[in-house]
């Protein structure tokens, strides 16, 4: 399992690389004004931080309880990220839809939008970040060795 401090690490990176590239590319593709993309994506990245550290503390608590591990298969991954966009999705909704004065259809398609993009972000972030700062092994006891242990407070 990874420690408090790597999951913030992990949360916070994902959403303010996210965020550099989110704003313009919004701004860009839907013809609104940068403030207007820049407002809801940093709204959205406020409530998505806080549920990507609650939904991934979820996640990897379940894996642990069925497969006995957290690593995560191709299959995994995809069913990981999916999931967390669609509870994203039905969080965000009325929030873009008031913000900008949309209908909720439209909305919908931008958010979805989004969600594409950061459906591809999180699988390409989640699995670089894991190569960068890989899960601790576990000893039999299901402690960290000593060796994880040093490499976490590093």
């Amino acid at each position: 399992m990874r420690t408090t401090k790597d999951r913030i690490r992990h949360a916070l990176s994902f959403e303010i690389i996210a965020l550099f590239l989110v704003i313009p590319l919004g701004a860009w593709i839907f013809g609104r004004p940068l403030d207007d993309i820049g407002i809801v994506a940093v709204v959205s990245a406020t409530i998505a931080t806080g549920w990507n550290y609650l939904y991934n503390l979820m996640f990897d608590h379940a894996l642990l309880r069925i497969n006995g591990r957290v690593q995560k298969s191709i299959v995994v991954r995809i069913f990981h990220a999916v999931l967390f966009e669609a509870g994203l999705l039905l969080v965000l909704l009325p929030f873009i839809a008031w913000y900008l004065s949309m209908s909720l259809l439209e909305a919908f398609l931008m958010d979805i939008s989004f969600a594409v993009f950061y459906l591809l972000y999180a699988f390409a972030f989640n699995w670089a970040y894991d190569l960068i700062f890989p899960v601790p092994a576990l000893n039999q006891s299901g402690h960290h060795s000593t060796a994880a242990k040093r490499q976490e407070t590093a």
